[in-house]
């Protein structure tokens, strides 16, 4: 595997001169960030040798490289999946790549379903925790001690000061945020009523398909991460409708300007 994750980066450098100190995962119907950057490369996935491709119709397959907030950064405008079939180590093996391309910090966003019965449609919720709760680790197997330990501590997922700047630019831009945390699932069903009521007993606010294999392994490679979901459906009894993906899409769509906003001002900050 590392031998792989060198020839993805030899690639990509052979590509771009930019070198990014901040790396970027955009979710569902959350693209609109790179509209932010002042783009100077684009590598498409499926011209870097051993990356995954990605098979959601919503998700563009590219690498974005440029300025942002007066940082270099990458971006993976569409990301991969466990329910596409991929295994973890595919899932996250862009964030490795990343890694050794230099970034310095993780920035994820994602589409999520809410089972906080205090949130509504279009809720936006900075993640503090997640659950991990996929049938496969990321970790597993032989561990690359070039890049962390065997046994990562996760008692800070998530960067409590990048949490605490962001809250401080919402109350700025009066955009309400809640802070949570978020549950991992495969998918690609959505839950239903019984696993929406079982993902809130046990301590989650949201519940999704990514985010958390991704976040392990840069927490295992000592990047600090920050994370935003935007509540696309309800899964509180009551409160629960039949959702497609296009209402996941248009309610992200809706509610980006406000993260794209904070996530901006958050990378210009730090």
């Amino acid at each position: 595997m590392l031998t792989q994750f060198k020839e993805s980066v030899d690639y990509i450098k052979s590509r771009t001169n930019v070198q990014p100190t901040i790396g970027i995962i955009l979710g569902t119907g959350l693209g609109g960030l790179v509209k932010e950057i002042e783009i100077i490369d684009e590598i498409e996935y499926k011209d870097i040798p051993n990356f995954p491709v990605s098979t959601v119709e919503s998700h563009k397959g590219k690498l974005i490289f440029g300025n942002l907030g007066g940082k270099q950064v990458v971006a993976m405008q569409g990301r991969f999946h466990y329910y596409e079939g991929y295994n973890m180590k595919q899932v996250t093996f862009p964030v490795r790549v990343m890694k050794l391309l230099g970034i310095q910090r993780l920035f994820v966003s994602n589409a999520s379903g809410g089972v906080n019965p205090d949130f509504e449609v279009g809720e936006i919720m900075i993640q503090d925790d997640h659950i991990n709760m996929f049938p496969e680790h990321p970790l597993l197997g032989k561990n690359f001690d070039e890049l962390g330990p065997r046994f990562p501590d996760m008692s800070e997922p998530y960067d409590r000061k990048m949490i605490e700047m962001a809250k401080g630019i919402a109350a700025e831009n009066n955009i309400k945020v809640s802070v949570g945390t978020y549950l991992g699932l495969t998918g690609p069903t959505l839950e239903t009523p019984a696993e929406y009521k079982y993902v809130r007993v046990i301590g989650a606010d949201a519940v999704g398909m990514s985010t958390v294999p991704e976040v392990i392994v840069a927490r295992h490679m000592s990047i600090p991460c920050f994370a935003i979901s935007i509540i696309t459906d309800l899964g509180v009894p009551g409160k629960i409708k039949e959702v497609s993906l296009q209402d996941v899409i248009d309610v992200a769509n809706r509610q980006e300007p406000k993260m794209t906003l904070i996530m901006r001002e958050l990378i210009t900050r730090i």
